[in-house]
């Protein structure tokens, strides 16, 4: 049996209007890959920046090896062997990888020994990473590697992990796991925090479920199912998403030979890109995070111009056109990046539903805003997404990350798009809130829109879509059919095996 190594008992932690944590109790052994599962605004976040230093808790005590352990902050856990890799990279992007690293080191070494020390620890690891490349110019999957490395070099103790896998093929999962693997076996415990099951339930010995809050259960997941754990985490039988099966429609978004450069240093190009999407169809776009996503998501949505013909809504070029000209025709998006982009962080609900509302909803007259119809669409949007929030006088900021996903997406798919691109549609959102967004996503298309959903999650994708192109460097493949697709044939399209457009294995 392994020893224990944190222990975690009655922590409790209140916010105004809300208990985040409630009593939480629960054990850590040396070595153990144990989950932390719940839905958005269950208490994780909360929780595990109480491990890590970044909140006090009100009441109840941490325990590391049986001696009282209470972080003041991020350096004195670390001190004490937490590390911990963060959803959101903190990365300097104009840096190479050994200046990175250097930054989040308390007493570097000279930058020589630590770029030793570097290739070191992450060709032991399977992660190999050159300490002079530049951080701006290595995929997603590299910069999660500069992150973990980091972390390595304080040789933690516990290791804690924030939706890991959300910007990796599958092929980058496994060596993932591969390395978690090595470092469970030298002892070193890991806390990992993510929405996909079916990773959890291959990864983890041991998984702790919260819910409002509260520790609701334990489980071992690989006896258990993962509809089983979705359901102990929202504490209700959960609906698998259902569409109708019938003809797509006419075509009725075109992208014809399509090529434009990134607004971004770090961008990536889009080149040639030829694809149609039909009325009542899902077309799913994967490829690993930082290979033309966010470039394709402006392009259609209007942010970006492109040759009128390069872009077609009914067969009528409108790629010179702004965004508010292409809501007026139906063409609707939600970008991936939920605060900054798709909501303005300190407007209240009603004021971002009107940002992107007016015109499709007559929220304006002559100049003037009908703030009480905004007000009234965003309260549709609150109660038909489920949006859990005091009302929509709340700013945006305040919502945790899965209601505001519910609220943009709601925000968009109330208003009747013609055609709808959704970037990340459920990212970081618990399985209950996904279902629901994915069931709107094929209900819109069953209504007969078109929709372009880009995803990292293939999961997502393989459930929902139609067609599925893969996005590398800029190129889209040729669209295939889902059913009959294979993960290996998946990973291969995203990681830049072109020839699949052709080659129908």
């Amino acid at each position: 049996m392994s020893e224990m190594l944190l222990r975690i008992e009655g922590l409790t932690k209140a916010y105004p209007g809300v208990v985040a944590n409630d009593h939480v109790s629960f054990d850590i052994a040396e070595g153990q890959v144990h989950a932390l599962l719940g839905e958005n605004g269950a208490g994780k976040s909360t929780l595990v920046k109480m491990i890590y230093g970044l909140v006090k808790p009100d009441s109840g005590r941490m325990l590391l090896r049986g001696k009282p352990y209470a972080p003041a902050e991020p350096r004195a856990a670390r001190a004490d062997g937490i590390a911990m890799v963060f959803q959101h990279f903190s990365l300097f992007d104009a840096l190479d990888v050994a200046e990175n690293i250097a930054l989040g080191m308390e007493t570097p070494p000279p930058m020589r020994d630590l770029a030793r020390r570097i290739r070191e620890v992450s060709e032991t690891y399977g992660l190999p990473l050159d300490p002079f490349r530049t951080v701006g110019d290595l995929s997603a999957g590299e910069r999660q590697r500069v992150e973990i490395i980091r972390c390595l070099l304080q040789d933690p103790k516990l290791l804690i992990m924030d939706e890991p896998t959300s910007v990796l093929t599958p092929q980058e999962v496994e060596i993932l796991f591969q390395t978690l693997r090595k470092l469970s076996a030298e002892g070193t415990a890991i806390l990992y925090i993510s929405h996909k099951l079916e990773e959890i339930r291959t990864l983890c010995d041991h998984a702790t479920v919260l819910r409002l809050g509260k520790n609701v259960g334990e489980c071992v997941p690989r006896e258990t199912s993962a509809r089983d754990m979705a359901e102990l985490m929202v504490g209700s039988t959960l609906k698998t998403p259902e569409r109708v099966a019938k003809a797509p429609g006419p075509v009725a978004l075109e992208l014809t030979g399509l090529s434009v450069a990134s607004p971004s240093a770090f961008g990536t190009a889009l080149k040639n890109v030829s694809v149609q999407v039909s009325q009542g169809e899902v077309l799913g776009i994967g490829g690993v995070a930082g290979n033309g996503q966010d470039e394709l998501l402006a392009v259609l949505s209007g942010e970006i111009r492109a040759p009128r013909d390069a872009v077609k809504l009914d067969g009528k070029g409108i790629g010179t056109l702004g965004p508010t000209a292409r809501r007026a025709l139906g063409l609707l998006s939600a970008p991936e990046e939920r605060l900054g982009h798709a909501a303005a962080p300190d407007m209240s609900l009603t004021e971002n539903a009107m940002l992107t509302g007016s015109v499709r909803e007559g929220l304006e007259r002559r100049g003037f805003l009908k703030w009480g119809a905004a007000q009234a669409f965003a309260e549709r949007i609150i109660k038909d997404f489920d949006v859990r929030t005091p009302g929509p006088g709340n700013a945006a900021r305040a919502l945790s990350g899965g209601n505001l996903q519910k609220f943009v997406i709601g925000r968009e798919v109330l208003q009747r798009p013609r055609v709808l691109v959704v970037n990340q549609p459920t990212w970081g959102v618990d399985a209950s809130a996904a279902a629901a967004i994915r069931q709107a996503i094929l209900d819109l298309a069953d209504g007969g829109a078109a929709v372009i959903c880009i995803s990292q999650d293939l999961d997502e994708l393989m459930e929902i879509a139609d067609r599925f192109a893969a996005l590398n460097e800029g190129r889209l493949t040729a669209p295939r059919p889902t059913a009959g697709l294979t993960i290996d044939e998946i990973g291969l399209m995203m990681g830049g095996a072109h020839g699949m457009e052709v080659a129908h294995v």
